[in-house]
C-alpha cells in the first residue's frame, strides 16, 4: 500500500468554477478539478497554486482552505491511498489552457450547477459544494476579491 498527498483548487472567476476535461487513451474520461502531487519540501498551499498553474495556465490566489478528500485506487503494482487538500482560489480572468502532457483536452469556467453535474467524482462534488458555499458567504459579506481578506 502506498500513501500519497495531493493539493488542488476550486478556482472561481466571476462566480464560475474552473474545470478540466481529462481523456487518457480513451480509458479515463471526465471533468475534474485541478490538483496534483506535493513535491519534496513544498507546502500544501504552494502545491495547490503550482498545480493549478501547471494544469490550467491560471495564476490563482488562495482565499482559504476548504478541506480534505480521501480516496483509494489500484495500480497494476499497488493500492494507493490518497489525501487531497483543497483550497478555495480566485482567478483574475477567464483564461485557461489545459495541460496536454497530462491528457487534459479541455478547460473552462462553468456555473455552479453545470460544474457540479459535469464533475466525475463524488468527493470533488462535495468539495465544490463546500468551496462554493464559502464563496457565496464571502460575496455576501463583500469580502470576495478584497485584498484585506488574504
Amino acid at each position: 500500500m502506498i500513501e500519497a498527498t495531493s493539493c488542488g483548487g476550486v478556482v472561481i472567476f466571476r462566480g464560475k468554477i474552473l474545470l478540466l476535461y481529462k481523456n487518457y487513451k480513451n480509458k479515463y474520461e471526465g471533468w475534474v478539478l485541478p490538483k496534483g502531487t506535493v513535491e519534496e519540501g513544498e507546502e500544501y498551499k504552494e502545491t495547490a497554486v503550482r498545480e493549478v498553474r501547471e494544469e490550467t495556465g491560471v495564476n490563482a490566489s488562495i482565499i482559504k482552505y476548504v478541506g480534505k478528500s480521501h480516496y483509494t485506487f489500484n495500480t497494476p503494482q499497488n493500492t494507493v491511498m490518497k489525501d487531497v487538500h483543497w483550497y478555495l482560489m480566485m482567478s483574475d480572468s477567464y483564461y485557461s489552457k489545459p495541460q496536454r502532457e497530462e491528457y487534459f483536452m479541455d478547460s473552462g469556467y462553468y456555473k455552479f450547477h453545470e460544474a457540479y453535474h459535469l464533475l466525475k467524482f463524488s468527493n470533488e462534488k462535495q468539495i465544490l459544494e463546500r468551496a462554493y458555499e464559502e464563496y457565496v458567504d464571502l460575496k455576501r459579506s463583500n469580502l470576495w476579491g478584497c485584498r484585506k481578506y488574504f
